[in-house]
């Protein structure tokens, strides 16, 4: 029997067909519902190459044959209604070719949820959830604005914590969020973001090779318990971010590869299909119905899932034509540049879509070069993104820092270069999970020195990451200063936190997100250029840089002076702007850290003596491979 029943509307099928379609989840995929007085699910399919397609389950014992889908006239769309099928069914796609007897199982591009990899069914879901979140989601603009302190801390899911008496297995969405709820909000930051949560065959590929673009990975429960996860973080203040990755797939057969018989999905050349990096496809963004999918796949995160933000992979892997391509392996544009003029359309068209939708959220480019205004709004040429990484920072501090205290003289540049273009973008200084991996050491491990100078350096890098101006941002294993790298198939080194140097990097972190959260002139201004000033830049011999941090008007300011070598440095003068007492609020060389307890007892006077073209001046004590922080105002302690 026949059910003349379909979600979709001659217009959206014209949105899909130029590109232009935000919200095909809830058109296309697999979808319980009810025709005729009977109850069973309404599945649909994009597959113009197709000359037959069937869905096959445990409904029908995996026939090829006995269900097939109907075609949708000329729009490349197969759809049926199967009478019985229920939410938890499994399935697939048969899909029958036009072109060269290609014959294929697949998962559904638009499954809500599908079997744990390595199965690769999908299932039959709803997405019925009762959020208690209204709260956070009534005040997110306000967590998530350019003047609010943003400290993210960067999680790869299932390398948190294991359960060694379970066979070292990963945490569940249930079992993770009051863990981590309790851990975010004990060390004081403001958002977490997970490594891909979507579904992906591979584990160690980290999420980042997904196949499920509208479904989270079952390795760790329901798309509900992950809805539960969301919730709960909210519901104790806590932002989330989830990566996204619309710039590769992998060529796993049951994905979307080659999905009817043609390059329907990716590009047909190899000089545009294949990215070198990660031998995966990528997508054609010439296509308009590739466009309307991935834009569909971004709303659906934000709309399903309350997600706060996308933080957007391999931007500049989508922008270039010759990305990670020889001379000869890549096709020029229509002007013979090598830009991608229908992927930056595709970045556009997205920031536009995601703000029009959700105003309240962030979008953040994981962008390596220097493309210009990659998070200035389209109106004015930019790419629309809310932030962008700074990866020049995180390259240069980390090489900064792997040097000799003894040669950080000449490569000073390397800790002033980034204000002269800090105020460009709107920028996250990130220390990634991608610094701390594949053999680069952990963040402790690239440190110089003996034990002790590790330690002080690795507090002294926290220390400045967390006063210069930019949003934070930290992958776990940072905060506790772990000797080893990151292995996805373990968890974080918790068992370090016996030993008083861990517990005192863990306590810095803590202290440092306090601070900048409470301190309007460490956040308020982190992406405008009156927030910041140099007072002396230039001091490469001794290795130090000192600066001042504002709020809005000119009464809240902070001192921040870095010594980046083991010399103690006395009678240290600087220029300030304001007499006064100035509070010591912070020193990463305080016993508590495990430094060794140099200091300014509290506090300094200002005295009016003139110095770095400011009335005023600080005689500071500047203590070993330290960062401190004052305050200007009150009484020395």
């Amino acid at each position: 029997m026949h059910y003349d029943v379909s979600l979709l509307t001659d217009y959206d099928l014209h949105l899909f067909n130029e590109g232009n379609h935000a919200h095909l989840y809830q058109k296309l995929g697999a979808h319980p519902m009810e025709a005729d007085g009977v109850k069973g699910t309404l599945f649909g399919v994009w597959a113009p190459d197709a000359e037959r397609v069937c869905v096959m389950g445990e409904f029908n014992g995996w026939n090829k044959s006995s269900h097939p889908l109907h075609s949708r006239g000329g729009s490349g769309i197969w759809e049926g209604f199967i009478p019985g099928v229920g939410a938890g069914t499994q399935y697939k796609y048969f899909v029958a070719s036009r072109h060269l007897g290609y014959r294929v199982d697949k998962s559904d591009p638009f499954a809500f949820f599908n079997q744990v990899p390595p199965q690769t069914a999908s299932v039959v879901w709803d997405l019925d959830y009762k959020w208690g979140d209204s709260e956070w989601m009534d005040q997110r603009g306000r967590h998530n604005a350019s003047s609010s302190p943003i400290s993210i801390y960067e999680i790869h899911f299932g390398s948190w914590a294991r359960v060694p008496e379970e066979g070292n297995r990963s945490l569940t969405y249930r079992e993770m969020a009051p863990r981590l709820a309790d851990y975010v909000l004990r060390m004081g930051f403001t958002h977490v973001e997970f490594l891909p949560l979507m579904e992906h065959p591979f584990y160690g590929s980290w999420g980042y090779q997904m196949t499920g673009y509208f479904s989270p990975t079952s390795r760790y429960g329901t798309p509900q318990d992950l809805m539960g996860m969301i919730d709960h973080l909210h519901r104790r203040g806590i932002g989330v971010i989830l990566d996204w990755v619309p710039s590769h797939f992998p060529s796993d057969e049951h994905g979307l590869a080659y999905f009817d018989g043609t390059h329907l999905y990716e590009h047909a050349d190899p000089r545009q299909r294949i990215q070198p990096d990660w031998a995966t496809f990528t997508f054609n963004y010439n296509r308009h119905e590739v466009r309307s999918y991935l834009l569909s796949s971004a709303i659906f995160w934000l709309d399903a899932y309350h997600a706060d933000g996308l933080r957007v992979d391999a931007v500049a892997s989508i922008l270039y034509l010759d990305y990670s391509r020889r001379e000869g392996e890549w096709i020029p544009n229509e002007y013979g540049g090598r830009e991608n003029l229908y992927a930056i359309q595709f970045l556009r068209k997205l920031n536009e879509e995601v703000y029009r939708n959700y105003p309240d959220v962030q979008t953040v480019a994981e962008e390596s070069t220097s493309w210009p205004m990659v998070s200035r709004p389209t109106y004015v040429g930019g790419l629309g993104f809310g932030m962008k990484w700074d990866m020049g920072w995180m390259h240069d501090t980390l090489e900064y820092m792997r040097q000799d205290p003894v040669h950080r003289k000449y490569h000073q540049n390397q800790l002033t270069f980034r204000m002269l273009y800090a105020f460009t973008e709107n920028f996250t200084l990130p220390l990634s999970h991608d610094e701390v991996v594949h053999g680069k050491g952990s963040l402790l491990g690239k440190m110089p020195g003996d034990d002790w100078q590790k330690f002080a350096n690795l507090r002294l890098m926290l220390g400045y990451m967390f006063t210069q101006p930019a949003k934070k941002l930290l992958f776990q294993g940072g905060e506790i200063g772990q000797w080893s790298e990151w292995s996805h198939e373990g968890s974080v080194d918790w068992h370090l936190l016996e030993y008083q140097p861990h517990q005192g990097i863990q306590k810095w972190v803590e202290d440092l997100n306090r601070t900048y959260r409470q301190e309007a002139a460490l956040h308020e201004l982190d992406l405008d250029p009156a927030g910041f000033d140099w007072i002396d830049c230039n001091d490469a011999d001794n290795s130090v840089i000192v600066f001042l941090r504002r709020a809005r008007g000119s009464s809240d300011v902070v001192l921040v002076a870095c010594n980046f070598t083991p010399v103690p440095r006395a009678n240290y003068l600087v220029g300030v702007p304001n007499g006064g007492v100035w509070r010591e609020i912070l020193n990463s060389d305080a016993p508590i850290y495990g430094g060794s307890g140099w200091g300014n007892s509290g506090g300094v006077e200002a005295v009016p003596v003139p110095a770095h073209g400011r009335p005023w001046s600080l005689n500071l004590s500047l203590p070993p491979l330290a960062v401190i922080v004052f305050k200007c105002g009150g009484q020395a302690a």
